[in-house]
C-alpha cells in the first residue's frame, strides 16, 4: 500500500490513497462495475440510445472526475436517470443532436456553478447543511430507491414473478453471507461474488436468456454520436432550455452523494478539493458523454454502498472500474454477457447496498447527537423523510424536480428560517 496524504483513516481497508495489488485491485475494480452497470444501461435503454456509449462514456467522465477533484474522491459517474423524461420526449421530436446539446449545457450549467464556488468560497454549506439536515438527506438517497430495489426483485416486465423474488432473496443473503464469514481478499468482494452466484441462481430458475450474448461479436464499436462527423449539430433551444435547469437538481443530488463520502470517508471534500472542483469534474464528465453520444452523468449511490459494505475507499479501485467500462463498450460479448444479469440479481444485491447508505444518514444523526425532543429537529426531519422518500417530486411543465431535490431544498430553507426553539420551548 501507498500513502500519500497525511490522513490516513485506519478504519477503512483501503484508504483513498491506497493501492491494492493487482489481483486484489482486478477483483475490486470489476465488483464496482458490475454494482453500476444495471442502472448506467437503463437509462439509454431507456430513452433509445447505445448502452455501448454509454458505458464508454461513464469509465470517461469517471477518469476526468478523479483528474479534476486532484485524485482525492472516489466517486464514479454513471447515466443521470433524470433527465430520462425530458430525452424520451427528445429523441421522438428531434433525435439524438438535440440531446447532446442539452447534455452539454448540463454540464456547462455545473462548470459556471464551480466558477461562482471559487468565487464566493464553500463556507456557506456548513451553514446550510448540518447534522439535522444532512442525516435525512442521505438516508432518503438510500431509502427513496427502494422501491426500485423491490421492483426489479419482483416484476418480471409487468407481472409478478416468484422466480425473480427467489432469486433476489438469495442473491441477498449469499450477500450477506459472503460479507459476514468470508476472510482475506473474498471478503473484500462480497458484491461481486453475490451477483456471480445470484447469476447462477438465475440460471436454474430459467430467467437469463442466453441469446444475445450468443449473437453478439467479440469486437463491437460503439455506434458513437460525434458532432460533425455522425451528423451535422444545429441549435436546439428547446433542449437547452428542457434540460439545463435540471442540473440544479442533480447538483443538490450529486452534493448529498459527496456528504455520504465524507462520512465514509472521515474527510471533508466540500473543503479539499473544493466544491469548485467536484462541480468541475461531474460538468465536464457530462460534457464529454454530450459529445460521444451518452446522456448526462453523475455519481452513483451504488458504487458509494459497495465502498460503506467493504470499507474499500481507493482511488485507483474506482479509476480501475472506469477502465473496465471503457474496455467492456468494446467488446461485444462481454457486454451482453453483463447485460444479461437480471434484474432480480441488480435488485438483490441492490437491498443491500442502498440500505447501508440509508444507515449512514442514521449514523450521522446518532454521531452528532441530535435531540429529536426539539421540535425544530423534529419538524426538519420528518418533512425531508416523508417528502424524500416518498418522492413528492415538483412538476413544471416538462421540468421535474425528483423528491430528492425538492426535500433537499425544503431542508436547507427549514434549517435557515426555522428558531432554535419552538415558541413553546423557550
Amino acid at each position: 500500500m501507498t500513502k500519500k496524504t497525511a490522513f490516513h483513516n485506519d478504519e477503512a481497508v483501503l484508504d483513498i490513497h491506497d493501492r491494492p495489488k493487482f489481483g486484489s485491485w482486478l477483483g475490486l475494480s470489476i465488483q464496482h462495475l458490475f454494482s453500476m452497470f444495471g442502472s448506467t444501461v437503463l437509462v439509454p435503454i431507456l430513452v433509445g440510445l447505445n448502452p455501448g456509449i454509454a458505458l464508454f462514456s461513464s469509465g470517461v467522465g469517471t477518469l476526468m472526475y478523479i483528474l479534476i477533484t486532484r485524485h482525492k474522491i472516489p466517486a464514479y459517474m454513471g447515466s443521470s436517470f433524470s433527465f430520462v423524461v425530458v430525452m424520451q420526449s427528445l429523441m421522438k421530436t428531434q433525435g439524438y443532436p438535440a440531446i447532446a446539446q442539452g447534455t452539454v449545457a448540463v454540464g456547462c450549467v455545473y462548470l459556471l456553478v464551480s466558477l461562482l464556488v471559487t468565487a464566493i468560497g464553500s463556507e456557506w454549506i456548513d451553514k446550510a447543511l448540518p447534522p439535522i439536515v444532512v442525516g435525512p438527506i442521505v438516508m432518503v438517497i438510500g431509502l427513496s430507491l427502494a422501491g426500485t430495489a423491490a421492483k426489479d426483485a419482483t416484476m418480471n416486465g409487468n407481472t409478478y414473478d416468484i422466480r425473480f423474488f427467489l432469486v433476489a432473496m438469495g442473491t441477498m443473503l449469499l450477500t450477506i453471507a459472503f460479507n459476514m464469514f468470508l476472510k482475506g481478499f473474498m471478503s473484500l468482494v462480497p458484491i461481486l461474488l453475490g451477483i456471480v452466484c445470484g447469476y447462477l441462481l438465475a440460471v436454474v430458475a430459467g430467467i437469463v436468456d442466453f441469446a444475445p450474448v450468443l449473437a453478439a461479436p467479440w469486437f463491437a464499436l460503439p455506434k458513437f454520436q460525434i458532432p460533425f462527423v455522425t451528423y451535422h449539430p444545429g441549435v436546439y433551444w428547446g433542449a437547452i432550455i428542457s434540460m439545463a435547469p435540471i442540473a440544479f437538481v442533480t447538483m443538490s443530488e450529486h452534493m448529498g452523494h459527496i456528504m455520504v463520502l465524507n462520512k465514509l470517508t472521515k474527510r471533508n471534500f466540500f473543503k479539499d478539493p473544493g466544491l469548485n472542483h467536484t462541480l468541475a469534474g461531474d460538468g465536464t464528465a457530462s460534457i464529454i458523454a454530450g459529445f460521444v453520444g451518452g446522456p448526462p452523468v453523475t455519481s452513483y449511490g451504488e458504487n458509494i454502498g459497495v465502498m460503506a459494505i467493504t470499507k474499500v475507499h481507493s482511488i485507483y479501485v474506482l479509476a480501475g472500474a472506469a477502465f473496465f467500462a471503457i474496455v467492456f463498450s468494446f467488446v461485444g460479448k462481454l457486454s451482453a454477457l453483463i447485460e444479461s444479469i437480471p434484474s432480480p440479481v441488480i435488485g438483490g444485491v441492490s437491498f443491500l447496498l442502498f440500505g447501508v447508505i440509508a444507515s449512514s444518514g442514521m449514523r450521522i444523526l446518532i454521531d452528532n447527537q441530535i435531540d429529536f425532543n426539539k421540535k425544530r429537529n423534529l419538524m426538519i426531519a420528518s418533512a425531508v423523510l416523508v417528502i424524500g422518500i416518498g418522492n413528492a417530486y415538483l412538476q413544471i411543465n416538462t421540468f421535474q424536480f425528483s423528491g430528492l431535490a425538492v426535500a433537499t431544498v425544503l431542508g436547507i430553507l427549514m434549517n435557515l428560517i426555522l428558531p432554535k426553539n419552538a415558541a413553546n420551548e423557550e
